[in-house]
């Protein structure tokens, strides 16, 4: 005599609710990147009014100490060269974006735009320099 159950399991999953959750989350983090600040190293730009937008190859940073930062990393003065160098690459024409702190006198920034025209002396490349501003209100 087989003995029968009268409920049946189901063993079926429902994802409906895993595909709305994917989503959810995909808006929630592609609204958190976009506040996301660009810039690690907190700088007061110079404000301008002239705009121009070109692919950055690599970012120079002088902050309020006079200290400088190839991407998120601290360089001395005299190895400069070296590490602009070899993050430029073996690339034909490569930018450069400075970004210096406002209250950076002069010296500074003309010591990296003397880097770069080294690095263009030795490999015959022309590589560019960009001075990074903020918007003028």
């Amino acid at each position: 005599m087989a003995i029968q159950t009268r409920n049946k399991r189901n063993v079926n999953f429902s994802t409906a609710s895993m595909s709305d959750l994917v989503f959810l989350l995909l808006i929630f983090f592609m609204l958190t990147s976009t506040l996301v600040a660009p810039n690690a190293i907190k700088l007061l730009l110079p404000s301008s009014k002239s705009k121009t937008m070109a692919k950055q190859t690599v970012t120079v940073y002088i902050d309020q100490n006079n200290q400088y930062f190839v991407g998120e990393s601290r360089v001395n003065a005299d190895d400069l060269e070296r590490r602009l160098a070899a993050g430029i690459g073996g690339q034909q024409e490569a930018t450069v974006v400075l970004r210096s702190d406002k209250t950076v006198a002069v010296q500074y920034v003309v010591n990296v735009i003397d880097a770069v025209n080294e690095i263009n002396q030795k490999s015959g490349q022309k590589h560019k320099v960009i001075l990074a501003t903020s918007a003028k209100q």
